[in-house]
C-alpha cells in the first residue's frame, strides 16, 4: 500500500536559518509521514555571506531547489527589492513543487518573501520562532509573518502568549523550543575544541592558536540605524584592539549597512595590522558552538548570545539595540557602543567566567517535536482572529 506523505518545504534564507532549523530538517525526513522539501536562497547561497548551502549538503540534505534573489547594495532600498524579487521566485517555486505546507523560520527580512508567496497561494504556512521582540527590521517582520502564518511554533511561553494577543488562535501556537537548542546540548555535552579553527577554515589575519585563550565576535548592522555601522564597528574594533586579547572575529550578514560594517573592518585590518585578530567568513554550526564553549566570552549583537550561549552558560557582552526586549539570561551585559562601557563589560566577563545553563528558548529536543506537530497539524487558511 503506498502512502502519500506530506510535503513540507522549508525555506533557508541565511546561514544562521540553517542552524535554527537543522534538526527539525533531520526529524522532518526521518519521519515516515513527511517528505521534505528543502529551498535554499538569498543570502544563504552566497559566498560573501558564509555560503550556507554548502554546509547543508555536507550534512546529507538533498536540496530541492535553489533561488538567487540578493540584490547588491546592502542598504534599505536593495533589502525591499531582494524582498520582492523573493517573492516572484518562490511563488514559481512553490508552484512547481505543489507543498502541503511551507516552513520560515525567524525574522530575517528575506523570509517575508516566503510567507508572503504562500499565504497569497493559498498554501498553508508555518512560522517558527514568533513571538519574540528585538529591535531592528526584524521586529516587524517577525509579527508580519505571525499574522501570515496559520500554524506558530514558539521557542517559549513568554513568545506562545505574545502571539496570542496578537488575535492567533491559541490551538495554532506550539511551544517546541529553538532547534538550535538541540545543537547546543549536543555540544554542551561535548564541548571539546577539536580542530583548529584557522587551519580548518582559512580566513585572514594572524594566526591564532585557540589554546592561548581567546573571545569571539559577531557584530551585524542594524538595519534602523545603518547609516551609522560604519561607525560603530570602528568603535568597537578599536575598542577591544586595546583589550590584547586574542578575537576570532567573524564577518556581518548581509543586511542593510553591511558595507560599512565590512568597511571599518577592512579599513582597520589594513591600517594597524593587527596581531591578535583573525577574520571568517563563517564556521559549520557545531564547530560554532564548540568554539563558543572553549571561549572566554561572545560580543556582538547576535542571537547566539542570547538564545544558544544562555543555554551553553557562555558570558556574553550584547552590544546595541539589536536585540532589544529579546528574553535574555544572566550571562548577558547589555552596554552601547561607547569603549568604556564595552571594555568594562569585557574585563567583567572574562573575570566572571561561565554562567550556569538557561532552558529559556528549549531543552535539546525541539527538531522532533516539530516534525510531530508538522504531520498532526491541518491548519485552516481561512483565518479566524480571536480578538
Amino acid at each position: 500500500m503506498i502512502v502519500n506523505k506530506r510535503k513540507i518545504c522549508v525555506v533557508v534564507t541565511a546561514r544562521p536559518s540553517y542552524s535554527r532549523i537543522k534538526t527539525a530538517l533531520r526529524a522532518i525526513t526521518e519521519h515516515p509521514d513527511l517528505e521534505l522539501q528543502l529551498v535554499v536562497a538569498a543570502s544563504a547561497l552566497l559566498d560573501r555571506y558564509g555560503n550556507a548551502l554548502e554546509y547543508i549538503e555536507a550534512d546529507g540534505f538533498k536540496v530541492t531547489e535553489r533561488v538567487f534573489s540578493v540584490l547588491e547594495g546592502s542598504s534599505s532600498t536593495t533589502m525591499a527589492k531582494t524582498a520582492g524579487l523573493g517573492i516572484m521566485e518562490l511563488a514559481t517555486v512553490f508552484d512547481n513543487l505543489a507543498p502541503d505546507m511551507v516552513v520560515t523560520v525567524a525574522d530575517r527580512y528575506e523570509t517575508i518573501s516566503t510567507a508572503i508567496a504562500s499565504s497569497f497561494m493559498n498554501i498553508p504556512l508555518c512560522h517558527i520562532q514568533g513571538g519574540e521582540v528585538t529591535g531592528n527590521i526584524d521586529e516587524k517582520v517577525r509579527h508580519a509573518i505571525t499574522k501570515l502564518s496559520d500554524l506558530h511554533l514558539v521557542a517559549n511561553k513568554d513568545a506562545q502568549e505574545r502571539v496570542i494577543k496578537l488575535g492567533e488562535v491559541q490551538e495554532t501556537v506550539h511551544i517546541t523550543g529553538c532547534p538550535s537548542i538541540d545543537l547546543a546540548d549536543e555540544i554542551k555535552k561535548k564541548p571539546l575544541l577539536d580542530f583548529d579553527p584557522c587551519e580548518k577554515y582559512g580566513g585572514v589575519g594572524s594566526y591564532l592558536n585557540p589554546k592561548d585563550g581567546y573571545i569571539v565576535v559577531l557584530n551585524h548592522p542594524v538595519t534602523t540605524e545603518y547609516e551609522k555601522a560604519f561607525e560603530q564597528t570602528n568603535e568597537l574594533i578599536r575598542s577591544l584592539s586595546e583589550q590584547k586579547e586574542n578575537i576570532y572575529w567573524f564577518w556581518p550578514n548581509v543586511d542593510a549597512g553591511s558595507d560599512g560594517t565590512s568597511g571599518a573592518l577592512r579599513s582597520f585590518r589594513e591600517l594597524e595590522k593587527p596581531d591578535n585578530i583573525h577574520f571568517f567568513k563563517n564556521m559549520e554550526g557545531r564547530d560554532f558552538l564548540k568554539l563558543l564553549c572553549n571561549s572566554k566570552c561572545l560580543i556582538g549583537n547576535s542571537s547566539a548570545g542570547i538564545r544558544e550561549c544562555s543555554y551553553l552558560g557562555v558570558p556574553v557582552v550584547n552590544i546595541g539595540t539589536r536585540q532589544n526586549r529579546r528574553q535574555r539570561g544572566q550571562n548577558v551585559i547589555d552596554v552601547n557602543y561607547t569603549k568604556p562601557d564595552i571594555l568594562n563589560a569585557v574585563k567583567s566577563q572574562i573575570n566572571h567566567g561561565f554562567y550556569e545553563s538557561e532552558e529559556i528558548y528549549g531543552s535539546g529536543n525541539s527538531g522532533k517535536k516539530i516534525a510531530n506537530i508538522l504531520a498532526a497539524s491541518n491548519p485552516n487558511i481561512a483565518k479566524t482572529i480571536t480578538y
